[in-house]
């Protein structure tokens, strides 16, 4: 998911999941304002102003937004540690020890995360770290060594199942207090922490009246009101079968986000099989269901957590989660590219502008 070629009525969003473009020249009374970062979630990060502020306005603005980026990268960091914050690195490598003081940001997100695993009948679940590392290992192995590529053994991956359990994460509210009972388990927030990051930035600058603005972090969309003239952004969806970047439908989209998960995401080969990124909890391997899944809902958090989450199950049981949960539209696309979709998903499609 990554770069962005300034600020012109086109805006690419990298990972190819969506693109958006503003309205023609002639209808835009000022030139759109855009911001670049590299800082945040091992991505690119764009923020994207169509309001008409001035650049110290706008200036400001990114600056408000970026700090909450950096915090919650900073948080939700497994890979490494930071100065001055126990962060889920340090949590995962004290699993098995004494409870760790966090704070609040980071008990408030994982209490959302435990909510999200019991609304998607554990579907999401950030306790999946110890069976998403071996396949995180293989896939930078075979980045590296593309000819003696493997994937995890089934073994290894059994027994790494047997560490993934919600029960394992112990949050005390009181005290502000994390812990992972089990030493082999392990949290990870893939499924969940940039679009959770997304939307409390996305908060920030609604609280101090932003509107007119898009967010593009990593490729998880959040948009913040209308284009000045009550309009929305055309919106592409990646077609998941080319590797061209042509797009199977068009959305227009305002005051929501967009999130989408597909085979094309993160991958690598094996035998002349391509294995990606986002791994079913019950057979242990790459989920089968679907190409992509993209969903549009106005919490950018739990857009990227369903777009998981809806990856691994049937379309039939995926319906009756977002039927249930309400304001959640979404299309799903098959192997054989067929495209499946709420009647509020259908009602978002125009044409190519």
């Amino acid at each position: 998911m990554k770069i962005l070629k300034s600020i012109s009525c086109l805006s690419l969003i990298w990972g190819l999941l969506v693109f958006m473009t503003g309205c023609p020249q002639s209808a835009v009374k000022t030139e759109p304002r855009g911001k670049i970062y590299f800082t945040y979630f091992d991505t690119v990060s764009n923020i994207y102003s169509y309001a008409g502020d001035s650049q110290e306005e706008f200036d400001e603005n990114t600056a408000e937004a970026a700090k909450i980026l950096e915090e919650y990268h900073n948080l939700f960091d497994i890979y490494y540690e930071h100065s001055g914050v126990v962060n889920l690195r340090t949590i995962n490598l004290n699993a098995g020890g004494e409870p760790l003081k966090v704070d609040q940001k980071l008990i408030d997100f994982l209490l959302y995360a435990k909510e999200l695993y019991t609304l998607t009948g554990g579907e999401m679940n950030v306790m999946m770290g110890a069976v998403l590392r071996p396949w995180h290992d293989c896939r930078s192995a075979a980045s590296e060594d593309p000819a003696n590529a493997t994937i995890p053994s089934p073994e290894v991956l059994e027994e790494a199942s047997k560490h993934t359990s919600i029960d394992l994460l112990e949050i005390d509210e009181e005290n502000l207090t994390v812990r992972i009972s089990d030493p082999a388990a392990s949290i990870d927030v893939g499924a969940l922490g940039k679009g959770y990051a997304t939307e409390m930035a996305a908060r920030r600058l609604e609280s101090l009246g932003v509107t007119s603005y898009v967010l593009n972090i990593g490729g998880n969309i959040r948009i913040i009101g209308t284009k000045p003239d009550g309009s929305g952004w055309l919106t592409g969806i990646k077609d998941p079968a080319d590797s061209d970047s042509a797009y199977i439908e068009y959305l227009n989209l305002a005051n929501t986000s967009c999130v989408t998960s597909g085979i094309y995401e993160r991958f690598f080969t094996v035998g002349g099989v391509q294995y990606h990124h986002i791994i079913d909890k019950d057979t242990l391997m790459p989920s089968e269901h679907f190409a992509s899944v993209s969903v549009i809902t106005k919490n950018s958090g739990l857009a990227d957590a369903l777009s998981t989450a809806l990856f691994t199950m049937s379309y039939e049981d995926g319906l009756a989660l977002v039927t249930s949960i309400g304001e959640v539209d979404v299309l799903w696309v098959t192997h054989e590219g067929e495209k499946l979709m709420t009647d509020g998903m259908k009602a978002l499609i125009t044409e190519q502008q």
